[in-house]
């Protein structure tokens, strides 16, 4: 994004090339979707590439009324809908026309830190190709119908799975009547290659029973792999009064065929997942095929009603079930969901769903979709989750172990050496008289072997951490997004909303920036495990860079956790000390060195809310002149 961009607040003033900014702009840039962001006075607030390229913004729109853009004013009720999103928070889709191209726009609110929603999110995805093909569909459909309807004799279209897809006004005249006749025919068309003519009987009112061939033959649909077929109807009666009895064994091979034919496609609903369904929302009538029926565990063929399925969707999800079936009414046009459901044995199920709506010549409402059980994928995300997480832990645990494993070796030899020299050292003076000279020598040896053993244990840690310490001139805004960007995946699996608030004329400080940016990961780790299980309020985690008292620079991060209990706050740096059951008690004691070793000082406070806050401060570089600095960063809210 390439664009400036302007406050989401209610203020005039804009703001340029913001570090955090800059770097979410960067990370929106990389999105091929296009997104942009209006102010609650619907005032465009910026836009990323995709935004630039797609819907053809410039940077001179920034900061004009949606209305007052081409391309936004095209959005009908554009401003209305944003509107009640700002006032409910609950997001909003709506259809978009852009030449030849469609667009659903999703409509989301741009909530703050506080959990004020300052302005909205439109994400345009492009759905062209789809609307085509669903238009292809209907054409053909239209054009199927114009042509039966030409032909005087009863005629029907149906798919594979036995719907009918178009019949002419003559069948349809006649299907009234044979009303008792439909399950016949769907049974006779569920093989592939059952389409040898079929004589039915049925009693006409009036008539009296007359015989009928029911014939079906492929239809050759080009460009499209779906299979339907024909269905005729010829009126033998006359004939079949004069021709011999049935052929028994002929109708038992028949039903034997048809038999193999309904379980090889029940096996392949089963394989797919796949369950689809229509809604006629004017009767709210519903059909479900099979598959569907035993994704929802129901009863095969009892009467599907939006309260049956209401009791099988998960309680957090019903608030969403009821604003699909509102929208389905109003709209008329698709819309796509994932629900999840819980099922009697309390196991839970994760369901995506897309529809299509049309109407037919009265203008009736009807959807057609499909619905797919998505459990198993869902549980291996999870499940790889997990194992990520697992598996750093346990990378950790390995290192620590090999370091002391390391350390304990290569100490050994000089501890000995120094207990061997200080006995020595005893026994000189204890002697009559006393070894002096003896004695000093022995001395100077033991501190040979202190020293010995100090340079072993800096050349192991040196070998586990790559590289020698080393002291330069670092920028602990660069450090501290470097940290963030390694963290991201932890914080989303721990659902943590950060805040990044850092100073952009904050000076460079001396020292080593490894170590540095190891006392920052740590105090981020250590604040997202403290809200792990926080569950009535939003995990909100602040880190905030600042001076303080001119020369000097000071990182702050603020949790929302529990908090610490009076008792530990005098011995949470102690090395081996830890709150956590699983933890070590070593992360705050080697940060509180490091910190002191680069001249500063560590503490914690407890918020007047909920959770506590970690900062430390060290000495900076020099402040730069006055006229040189620029003014500080707007906060920006990383939701990850």
């Amino acid at each position: 994004m390439t664009t400036p961009c302007v406050t989401l607040n209610d203020g005039a003033t804009g703001f340029q090339g913001g570090t955090a900014t800059t770097d979410l702009i960067t990370i929106l840039d990389t999105v091929d979707v296009p997104i942009v962001v209006l102010r609650r006075d619907f005032m465009l607030v910026c836009f990323n590439k995709a935004a630039a390229g797609v819907l053809r913004l410039s940077p001179s729109d920034i900061g004009r009324a949606s209305r007052d853009i081409a391309v936004l004013a095209g959005l009908p009720r554009l401003e209305e809908q944003c509107g009640q999103v700002i006032a409910s928070g609950v997001e909003s889709r709506a259809d978009f026309r852009d030449g030849e191209k469609w667009f659903v726009v999703r409509i989301s609110p741009y909530t703050t830190g506080d959990r004020q929603v300052t302005g909205t999110v439109l994400t345009f995805t492009n759905v062209t190709a789809f609307r085509a093909s669903i238009d292809q569909v209907i054409y053909e459909r239209e054009c199927t119908k114009a042509i039966l309807n030409t032909v005087a004799d009863p005629l029907v279209v149906l798919n594979a799975d036995q719907r009918i897809q178009s019949g002419n006004r003559a069948f349809y005249t006649m299907f009234f009547q044979l009303a008792s006749l439909r399950t016949q025919l769907k049974k006779l068309l569920a093989g592939g290659h059952a389409f040898q003519p079929v004589e039915v009987d049925h009693v006409f009112p009036g008539e009296g029973q007359r015989t009928l061939i029911v014939d079906a033959r492929p239809l050759s649909l080009p460009g499209h792999s779906e299979r339907r077929v024909l269905v005729t109807f010829q009126d033998i009666t006359a004939r079949k009064q004069a021709a011999a009895p049935n052929d028994l064994r002929a109708i038992a091979e028949r039903k034997e065929e048809l038999w193999r034919s309904e379980a090889f496609l029940a096996e392949a609903q089963r394989l797919s997942l796949t369950g689809s369904f229509s809604w006629r929302v004017t009767t709210d009538e519903i059909t479900w095929s099979a598959q569907l029926y035993r994704i929802f565990e129901f009863d095969q063929g009892m009467p599907v009603t939006l309260e049956l399925i209401g009791t099988r969707v998960h309680p957090e999800d019903i608030p969403l079930l009821h604003d699909m079936i509102e929208r389905a009414r109003g709209a008329g046009t698709d819309f796509e969901y994932e629900l999840r459901l819980q099922m009697p044995d309390q196991s839970i199920k994760y369901l995506h769903m897309v529809a299509h709506g049309t109407r037919d010549q009265d203008g009736r409402l009807e959807y057609i979709g499909a619905v797919q059980d998505v459990t198993a994928r869902r549980l291996s995300e999870q499940a790889l989750g997990k194992a990520q997480s697992e598996l750093a832990h346990v990378a950790r645990v390995t290192i620590l172990s090999t370091l002391t494993a390391s350390i304990a070796h290569e100490v050994n030899q000089p501890l000995s050496g120094i207990i061997t020299n200080a006995s020595t050292c005893l026994r000189m003076l204890a002697a009559d008289p006393p070894d002096v000279d003896g004695a000093r020598e022995t001395a100077r040896r033991t501190i040979r072997d202190g020293n010995r053993a100090s340079d072993v244990i800096a050349r192991v840690r040196a070998l586990f951490t790559k590289k020698e310490s080393t002291t330069e001139s670092v920028d602990l805004n660069e450090a501290t997004r470097e940290v963030i960007a390694l963290s991201l995946s932890e914080l989303q699996r721990n659902q943590v909303m950060l805040r990044a608030e850092l100073v952009s004329d904050l000076p460079h400080v001396i020292g080593d920036r490894v170590q540095l940016q190891q006392v920052i990961l740590n105090l981020l780790r250590n604040a997202s495990d403290a809200m792990s299980g926080v569950d009535d309020r939003p995990r909100q985690l602040l880190i905030r860079t600042e001076r303080e008292g001119g020369d000097r620079v000071r990182v702050t991060v603020r949790d929302a956790g529990a908090g610490i209990e009076p008792q530990a706050m005098d011995k949470l740096f102690d090395a081996f000390y830890t709150t956590k059951s699983g933890g070590m008690g070593i992360g705050l004691s080697v940060s509180r060195s490091i910190v002191e070793k680069h001249h500063g000082r560590l503490w914690v406070e407890q918020n007047d809310g909920p959770g506590a806050t970690f900062a430390f401060s060290i000495p900076g570089e020099p402040l730069a002149p006055e006229g040189e600095r620029e003014s500080l960063e707007k906060p920006v809210d990383i939701k990850v």
